[in-house]
């Protein structure tokens, strides 16, 4: 939901910093890549209960996702790069609430289920549309830039990060913030394959 004003905000800076990372030489799949290792760091520090730590690694992590876009706007969009930079996001969205639950699990385990469960329920319904989208060049007027289709909704990438900043923030309240995001990300997967369905019929 809040995405399109995100990427208008963030896109000047990102712009900047991909023409001094591409100055060093770097690829935009090394930054996918490299990104996605550091955010994976913050299983254990999660995990472990340094969750100050874990932040610093979900914001890194951020900033190399953007990043490597920009960067692939600069040195060309490609298939390969898409399907990597997307695999590697739903895997580092998935450990967020895993790693909660490996730091509690009495209090956390069910809730961190229900909201990798949502998960599944938001990254499936995005991922068959833009299958279908790409099969009958369908072009998105929002997100022009995109390698998939962008189909949006209630929880989109600036919704869930603003969530796993709340995790950190209150970790004794993470099952009732999973909770309620969970059902949040419920309603974009019925809106998604509601709005998916009757623009493919």
């Amino acid at each position: 939901m809040l995405d399109r004003y995100a990427i208008d905000i963030i896109r000047w800076p990102l712009k900047q910093a991909a023409e001094v990372s591409e100055k060093l030489g770097l690829t935009a799949n090394q930054v996918t890549v490299g990104g996605f290792f550091i955010g994976m760091l913050a299983l254990p520090a999660i995990a472990t209960e340094h969750y100050w730590l874990g932040l610093l690694f979900i914001a890194l992590n951020r900033i190399a996702d953007g990043l490597d876009g920009a960067l692939a706007r600069k040195q060309g969009i490609t298939d390969a790069g898409g399907f990597l930079d997307i695999t590697l996001d739903f895997l580092f969205y998935s450990m967020i609430p895993f790693a909660f639950a490996l730091a509690n699990p009495e209090q956390n385990a069910v809730a961190a289920a229900f909201l990798i469960f949502s998960f599944m329920g938001t990254g499936s319904s995005f991922l068959a549309f833009a299958i279908m989208a790409s099969k009958r060049s369908i072009d998105n007027p929002v997100y022009r830039n995109k390698s998939l289709y962008y189909i949006g909704g209630l929880t989109e990438g600036t919704e869930t990060i603003a969530c796993f900043v709340l995790f950190c923030f209150f970790p004794a309240h993470f099952a009732t913030i999973a909770f309620v995001f969970g059902a949040m990300c419920w309603v974009t997967t019925t809106t998604r394959i509601w709005a998916g369905f009757q623009t493919l019929k």
